[in-house]
């Protein structure tokens, strides 16, 4: 495989790299939390806008078609940072980003109704010095706001010119099902994309979201290949002491209960394989990803130019039956360790008062 071999990205017909340029690490204040898509990650800098500026034209020379952010990541500086890099170079590049995430300390600054939409969409072409945006995507579920909504809020966008496509990101099976009758039975334009974490860690897609975008030709944004970490190497169990993130990010990086005891030994075996197999474990891990015939692009997140150069070489990894036969062995298709790797928790489940009477 090789970044000149683009991919149809759903029933869209736009052709894109199999890698996609994540740029949640760039900018000058902190990154949102890729878990809440609103909060704030503690723990580490993001990196600073020249060298993302750096970062995002080496991955462009490389073969990178593809560049994906989001306006709350680092509340629109991120989104400034690419609208700085693409001067010139706007018309090679598929943009995608996202709305959802509180924008200021006003919470009615968020969420998915077209009011917020409205104004979400104008902060983004500003930031991003552009006429229109390839991809608008949901950045998570808004279950205070009725889908209809959202999607014709949508669809009187692509119909301004100010938006191309839009899309969901970890939307659940029946979100995505029901987007699709609501714009068939309103004769609107239905989503034609799904952002989903997926990683040999974080399989659970593969139960339904996989087929459901398959069965419906959406195209599939991959983000979280290394599974935020666990798959770079740090997370074995003779690394001595866990990774500074374990501490600074316990919500997601606790080792200590059972599910994510679990999920160490996992990434410990696939650390393993990997050695076995000769194979950087970065390599093997977005080899992986690459795999699943559904998916359209794979989001990378490099924060230097030499994370970039690893993720570009990994592109090339073609891993054979034998290997995905062992990775299956050692994680069994449509597993999730724990529930907060789908990338948003249901109310249902994490509310308990929505489950009792």
């Amino acid at each position: 495989m090789s970044l000149n071999q683009l991919r149809v990205f759903g029933r869209s017909g736009t052709l894109i790299s199999p890698l996609t340029l994540g740029t949640m690490n760039f900018g000058e204040g902190a990154p949102a939390d890729p878990v809440g898509a609103g909060g704030t990650a503690q723990g580490y800098a993001p990196t600073g806008a020249e060298e993302s500026i750096r970062i995002i034209n080496s991955a462009l020379d490389a073969g990178i078609t593809a560049v994906d952010t989001a306006d709350v990541y680092s509340q629109g500086q991120s989104e400034q940072v690419v609208g700085r890099a693409l001067k010139g170079r706007r018309d090679d590049v598929f943009i995608a980003t996202k709305f959802h995430g509180q924008m200021s300390a006003n919470p009615a600054h968020s969420g998915n109704s077209r009011r917020w939409i409205m104004q979400a969409v104008e902060g983004s072409l500003r930031r991003l010095q552009t006429d229109r945006i390839d991809l608008y995507q949901a950045h998570r579920p808004d279950y205070n706001t009725d889908v209809l909504e959202t999607i014709t809020a949508l669809n009187d966008l692509i119909r301004q010119g100010k938006i191309l496509y839009y899309g969901t990101s970890v939307f659940t099976p029946a979100q995505l099902v029901e987007a699709q009758w609501l714009a068939t039975t309103n004769h609107l334009i239905p989503p034609v994309a799904n952002q989903v974490p997926y990683s040999m860690l974080v399989r659970g897609t593969e139960r339904d979201v996989l087929p459901i975008a398959q069965q419906y030709g959406l195209g599939v944004l991959a983000y979280g290949p290394l599974a935020g970490g666990w798959l770079s190497g740090s997370f074995v169990l003779d690394a001595g002491k866990p990774p500074t993130r374990v501490h600074s990010l316990p919500g997601r990086y606790d080792i200590s209960g059972p599910a994510s005891e679990r999920k160490l030994l996992a990434a410990d075996s696939l650390a393993r394989l990997a050695d076995k197999l000769e194979l950087p474990l970065v390599d093997l891990a977005v080899g992986f990803a690459l795999n699943h015939p559904a998916v359209s692009s794979v989001i990378i997140g490099p924060r230097s130019e030499e994370h970039l150069r690893a993720y570009l070489k990994a592109a090339d990894t073609v891993l054979d039956e034998a290997v995905l036969d062992a990775i299956d062995d050692l994680v069994p298709p449509g597993t999730n360790f724990v529930e907060r790797d789908a990338g948003a928790v249901v109310p249902s489940l994490e509310y308990a008062e929505l489950r009792r009477r």
